[in-house]
């Protein structure tokens, strides 16, 4: 399988499965890629959605020799090529699942796209980000808006512009990754991190990931306006009523200590 989707104990697990050529994406690896997703989205059990690659890399971007690149391909084509890239960062975003990017070696140009796409990214001490399109006379179109929504405009042009190797350090320091393990203990540190999101309320986190997006680009007021019905809806949610009574319990046992 060129895309693998398993679930245990609230986790789904996507693998790119295509590590001789570095996993980079072709048609049927973001077909793959958005199946799975899909999934994930409707299955109850899954709170928690993590995205990896198989082998030394994360992702190398988009497969330049499968993708339509010919003089003879029209604009259509290209369009159609491009719409399915672009439509897969946006289910990720649409997800009501939280999904977490494990990212190990090379992320470049699309597949920096895909980890930033995600809601949270956890990289190895040896990875490496880049989005080299400039280099080939190309922009970095599709992944330019994830990335500006996480560094600063000023950050996002030189990142682009350059083309240049982004370390691990770097990635964190500018805001791309959430969190740097070191290579021997990041399995480990992944499934640790994981674990502890994957035992959160479903509905809160789901709520909290809706809202976030939802407020990128309101103003302050509008921002507030649209919190408070999200606050309003979560107090009916069986998981807060359940936290409510666990914490007024809690601290009436407390009082009478």
């Amino acid at each position: 399988m060129i895309v693998q989707y398993t679930v245990a104990d609230g986790i789904a697990r996507i693998m790119l499965n295509r590590p001789e050529k570095r996993n980079a994406l072709n048609a049927e690896m973001i077909r793959g890629l958005r199946e799975a997703f899909d999934q994930s989205a409707v299955n109850a059990t899954v709170r928690v959605i993590v995205l990896e690659g198989a082998g030394a890399d994360f992702c190398a971007g988009l497969d330049l020799k499968s993708t339509a690149q010919t003089d003879e391909s029209d604009v259509m084509e290209h369009l159609e090529s491009a719409r399915s890239l672009a439509d897969l960062f946006v289910a990720m975003r649409r997800n009501p699942k939280v999904i977490v990017s494990a990212v190990r070696g090379r992320a470049i140009g699309g597949g920096c796209g895909l980890a930033t796409a995600s809601d949270l990214i956890l990289v190895s001490e040896s990875a490496e980000f880049r989005y080299p399109e400039v280099n080939l006379g190309f922009v970095a179109a599709i992944v330019l808006p994830l990335l500006r929504r996480q560094v600063s405009e000023k950050r996002a042009f030189e990142i682009v512009a350059c083309g240049a190797s982004i370390s691990a350090e770097d990635a964190f320091a500018f805001g791309i990754a959430n969190q740097v393990f070191e290579d021997d203990e990041f399995d480990g540190e992944v499934e640790s991190y994981v674990a502890k999101l994957a035992v959160k309320s479903a509905s809160a986190l789901s709520l909290t990931k809706d809202l976030l997006y939802h407020i990128d680009g309101m103003s302050f007021e509008a921002a507030i306006h649209a919190g408070l019905y999200t606050n309003a809806i979560a107090r009916m949610t069986p998981d807060a009523r359940q936290g409510f009574e666990r914490f007024v319990s809690q601290s009436e046992a407390r009082a009478k200590t």
